[in-house]
């Protein structure tokens, strides 16, 4: 354990061994970040990466003060997990990928009746978070988006077990290892931008005392609750449009802040593009043409990691180095097919190349991290079948 976790400071821990490549940039953010008030505690995970002045990939602990700047501007932002009664022998790519048809567009009327009436808590939900963006005095128009992936490193992606590691586990949590998951990464899409936008605007990148937050963590939870409820009808259309059944295995937020508990203080947890390790099984997903993890946390560890775990493989390059990096050796065609004989479906010619496997870390190199700190154990391993970045092209 002690070889895969390092001790920067007092205040400062990174979960990554020695061999693991780290930008100089994504510390030094790390390091300015602990010496904000009332920081008590930093852990960056292995997916570190520098962000807009703040490293994503990385849990805060702060006593007294919150940083809406920390959480950033797609608060909620998650994966969901279905299991799914798709049977991984029978399917056919060209088949999937038809029927999948346009996710970009907001639900239209015959199809939130029809989701509506396989599902009867969507309506409630969505009532709900209208009641909840009015009551936090935000624009219900942001409701048209529900239903929506968004660009950047979103998306949903169908499937399949390839190994599995601990058997006992996977049959607990309803998993059939013959049928496809789908996995959905999205958030609060233009909701989140609207409320961090707001707070820059009024505060600049300064935290709240706590007495002054109320307002923030009120817009905060009704962005969580968008949030979640946008990834469940993404699923819903996507099942249904599949015509098949699907049975929720999980549903976690990576960017928030909650209150918490640590080392006997109570405060303020928040996590940008970090997994929540108290909350049961989770996603380590890999990158288009990479395996994905199931990993189960090991509860008794979790305050060396702030109850939190790496949210995915951690980009390498820039996504405006991408392109350039990429072009020479492949081609949107060929980027759109991966090793395992999966697709990508993705026909926006900038993003396919700024979400391409090459642009990030290898998964395996993360997991190893998680795995030696004692953080997390294997469940079971899976491929991507086929992922759905969007059908629309670059402006």
């Amino acid at each position: 354990m002690g070889n895969f976790i390092q001790h920067l400071s007092d205040r400062v821990t990174i979960v990554a061994s020695a061999r693991l490549w780290l930008e100089d940039a994504a510390l030094q953010q790390t390091k300015t970040t602990a010496s904000l008030p009332g920081m008590a505690r930093v852990v960056g995970l292995p997916d570190l990466h520098p962000g807009r002045g703040y490293p994503v990939g990385a849990a805060f602990f702060s006593t007294g003060w919150i940083y809406p700047a920390l959480v950033g501007n797609d608060i909620g932002c998650g994966m969901t997990l279905w299991q799914t009664g798709l049977l991984a022998g029978k399917v056919k790519l060209d088949k999937l990928d038809k029927q999948i048809g346009n996710l970009d567009e907001p639900l239209d009327n015959d199809e939130w009746e029809a989701l509506a009436q396989a599902d009867a808590t969507l309506a409630g939900q969505r009532d709900a978070l209208s009641r909840a963006l009015t009551a936090a005095q935000l624009d219900t128009s942001h409701l048209r988006s529900l239903g929506t992936i968004g660009r950047g490193n979103h998306f949903a992606e169908l499937q399949s077990i390839d190994q599995v590691t601990c058997a006992d586990t996977v049959a607990r949590a309803g998993l059939a290892g013959k049928s496809l998951q789908l996995l959905v990464h999205s958030g609060s899409r233009g909701l989140g931008q609207a409320i961090l936008a707001s707070h820059v605007a009024a505060f600049g990148h300064a935290g709240l005392a706590e007495a002054e937050a109320t307002v923030y963590l009120q817009q905060h939870a009704a962005a969580v609750r968008f949030a979640e409820l946008n990834r469940a009808l993404i699923g819903a259309r996507i099942l249904h449009r599949l015509r098949t059944d699907g049975v929720r295995v999980l549903d976690v937020n990576h960017n928030t802040v909650v209150p918490a508990q640590v080392d006997g203080q109570q405060g303020w947890l928040h996590r940008k593009g970090a997994t929540p390790s108290d909350q049961g099984l989770v996603m380590l997903p890999g990158s288009r043409d990479d395996y994905s993890y199931m990993l189960e946390p090991v509860a008794a560890n979790g305050v060396l990691s702030l109850h939190s775990l790496a949210h995915g493989a951690g980009r390498k390059w820039q996504r405006t180095d991408c392109k350039d990096r990429l072009l020479k050796i492949a081609s949107p065609e060929q980027l759109s097919r991966t090793s395992f004989g999966g697709r990508v479906i993705c026909n926006d010619r900038a993003l396919i190349y700024e979400e391409a496997s090459q642009a990030y870390k290898n998964v395996d190199s993360v997991l190893d991290c998680l795995v030696g700190a004692g953080l997390a154990r294997v469940v079971y391993r899976s491929k991507p079948v086929l992922t759905y970045k969007t059908r629309g092209e670059c402006c």
